[in-house]
């Protein structure tokens, strides 16, 4: 498997999944900008079956080395971010895990009897991180337990393992060349941005600047019912750069912790 086919299976599910993000990059087409990836971003838990190693591997096969570690005391997550050894134009990839083990007996056994029922070959095999939900048919009742404790535990559950965030790279745009340009852009075309912390995260000063739409409700089929629930969201990123005249490349913690809010549920 190629790069390139691995960035684009996993665009295609995430644009099928979640209608609002393509026409995002729609949007940004149209006005004649070239829209290309700063990262992709992935979730799951730290059981060691399913953890950031676990699926990084395939990236890792692919040239991709770590770069940094990120830790979310707020929300109990640990993060790694990778890129790639040689190409410096494709995507860093960022992958947390939660630490289910803060969390209630309830969740940590949740967690573990839906990651007990992935097949092994599915968990030895590089299509994992393709493969959604890979465990069960999701209980609504379960979603609403799991997500009073951690919304990001909810949506795992949920979704499993696909791209839970792709990002434009403010850098590259000729006409929306700022942060505030874009996100400007996107309120004027009918997108929620998430203002957590406010609706720019980060300073020029700490070299990156991130801001992000909430992701969509999407209609999801649980064994009690069809429920409307958040999906994926894009996100957009501008780097400024460090005195060596090379831009930033990792990201603040601080920053992503309230990007992760993306995904909170919200009354449309």
């Amino acid at each position: 498997m190629i790069l390139e086919e691995i960035f684009n299976r996993l665009w295609i599910d995430y644009t099928n999944q979640n209608p609002e993000t393509q026409k995002v990059y729609d949007l940004f087409k149209g006005e004649g900008e070239v829209v290309l990836n700063d990262h992709i971003a992935f979730r799951t838990f730290d059981d060691e079956r399913i953890n950031i190693d676990v699926l990084s591997r395939v990236f890792v096969e692919q040239g991709y080395e770590e770069k940094g570690q990120y830790e979310f005391e707020e929300k109990h997550l640990f993060a790694k971010h990778f890129e790639h050894k040689t190409d410096k134009d494709s995507p860093r990839v960022f992958i947390s895990q939660l630490k289910t083990k803060d969390f209630s007996e309830y969740l940590q056994k949740a967690i573990k009897n839906v990651v007990d029922k992935i097949d092994k070959k599915t968990l030895e095999s590089d299509e994992l991180i393709f493969s959604g939900n890979v465990w069960e048919t999701p209980s609504y009742n379960t979603y609403l337990r799991l997500r009073n404790e951690s919304e990001y535990a909810a949506w795992v559950y949920v979704y499993g393992f696909r791209a839970n965030h792709f990002t434009v790279n403010i850098n590259a745009l000729k006409k929306y060349d700022s942060i505030e340009k874009v996100n400007q852009f996107l309120k004027e075309n009918g997108f929620i941005l998430n203002s957590s912390g406010g609706e720019i995260k980060g300073t020029k000063d700490e070299l990156l600047q991130q801001s992000s739409i909430m992701a969509n409700h999407i209609s999801v089929e649980f064994i009690d019912g069809v429920y409307s629930i958040p999906g994926c969201y894009y996100e957009f990123a501008q780097r400024y750069p460090e005195k060596d005249g090379k831009l930033y490349s990792g990201f603040i913690a601080k920053s992503a912790d309230k990007i992760f809010e993306s995904t909170n549920f919200y009354s449309k």
